[in-house]
């Protein structure tokens, strides 16, 4: 509410007009999934799954939960209405709440919320730059710019089965001092080691992923890193990026801001070439990120950007007299109906209370509607801004506001 809403309706309104522009189109999804979505997507193992999900049994038994992210609900609405038969590649994006069970803190709320996009069709590194590129877009027209790509590659099943074991003989001798969630991550989910906080120091001293590629996994990363370098896109490489989901495969990636701290992801994707086959669907590859709308908000106010209110008042009308609510009442719906914003007194007070109020919703004309005033055709106009007051015609009087408004550019 208030000068807060302004940025959510910004951030918004830049995440569609930047996926409308790469060819993305809305898609729209249950805020209930079956559980059984995520636990075969996400990961049984994973924390979200394990911890974080909010998870109840409706009245037929059917256990639901809140979903937690976006890219499952999303292949499921794509295998659910047969939408391959629009052809490869499809884009989708989406704005929406999602919910996990977490201790609050700035950055990482119970209910938040997201803007994703999702590209379904292409294996090819190509893809992943568009990824990338729309992702840095994005932050562009937020006009945020205190912020570092960071990629991966986790490879693909073969090759990370190699991996995980090759960690697992490097945790091995000092498993006794890992915290406990990394102890129970040893057995189950191994590459989440390498993106604990409190093991930090001992992740760095792991061996990398990339070290590890087989072939084709490695020609795709480095067609990648190629593109990119040839866009002039700027990014680090992060062999400690793993990502907390199960269905990442080859390119990961994020963008962390400067400012934000231990919370300091805003854009976080990459592949998952093996979901929709998991979900039972055909082998498609696809690829996709998330952006936290609260982060993104926080890194806009970190660096002192501003945003116009996106819904400014621009006309509030004063009525004088209980007889004069139908004079203002016709001049406002006439006002309405070209596109101006009126908000009308409905309260009965004092002038000069009114004036208040105007000044505090900070419109920029006032329309004194007075018993005076009407029975001498003319209503009083003032400008909250200069300061200056004239008599209007009531016959001209929209129009007249019209012109007004259009020669300060107030509207367009």
């Amino acid at each position: 509410y208030g000068e807060e809403i302004n940025f959510w309706h910004y951030v918004e309104e830049c995440a569609e007009k930047t996926a409308r522009a790469y060819g993305y189109g809305e898609l729209r999804t249950h805020i209930f999934e079956m559980t059984e979505l995520f636990t075969r997507s996400v990961g049984k193992e994973t924390d979200i799954v394990q911890k974080e999900m909010y998870t109840f049994n409706d009245k037929g038994n059917r256990s639901l939960t809140l979903r937690p992210e976006g890219t499952a609900p999303t292949i499921r609405a794509f295998l659910e209405n047969s939408m391959i038969t629009n052809g490869l590649p499809q884009r989708f994006f989406y704005i929406g709440p999602m919910f996990r069970y977490e201790r609050p803190q700035s950055g990482r709320l119970r209910q938040f919320h997201q803007f994703g996009v999702e590209l379904i069709g292409s294996a090819e590194p190509a893809a992943d730059v568009e990824m990338i590129l729309l992702a840095t877009d994005f932050l562009r027209r937020l006009r945020i710019t205190k912020y570092t790509v960071q990629i991966n590659s986790i490879g693909c099943q073969k090759c990370r089965a190699v991996y995980r074991e090759r960690i697992k003989d490097y945790y091995r001798p000092i498993l006794s001092s890992l915290c406990n969630d990394c102890k129970r991550r040893y057995e189950t989910n191994v590459l989440r080691l390498l993106d604990c906080k409190k093991d930090s120091d001992l992740a760095r001293e792991a061996p990398k992923m990339i070290d590890f590629l087989c072939d084709d996994c490695r020609a795709h990363y480095e067609s990648l890193k190629k593109l990119l370098k040839a866009l002039n896109v700027s990014f680090t490489e992060n062999g400690r990026l793993v990502r907390g989901l199960d269905y990442y495969t080859r390119t990961v990636f994020e963008v962390h801001h400067d400012n934000l701290g231990a919370q300091s992801a805003v854009i976080a994707g990459g592949r998952y070439d093996a979901l929709i086959e998991e979900l039972g669907g055909k082998s498609i590859p696809a690829l996709g990120f998330a952006s936290g709308v609260e982060r993104l908000v926080m890194a806009m106010k970190e660096e002192g950007i501003r945003v116009e209110q996106t819904e400014p008042r621009h006309v509030y009308v004063a009525v004088l007299g209980e007889e004069q609510f139908s004079v203002a009442l016709e001049i406002a719906e006439r006002l309405r109906s070209k596109n101006v914003n009126v908000v009308v007194e409905t309260n009965g007070r004092s002038l000069k209370a009114q004036l208040r109020h105007a000044n505090r919703l900070n419109v920029r004309l006032c329309l004194i509607v007075g018993e005076n005033e009407v029975k001498s055709g003319v209503v009083i106009l003032k400008d909250m801004v200069k300061g200056e007051q004239i008599d209007v015609d009531i016959k001209y009087a929209v129009e007249y506001i019209l012109d007004y408004l259009k020669e300060d550019d107030v509207l367009n």
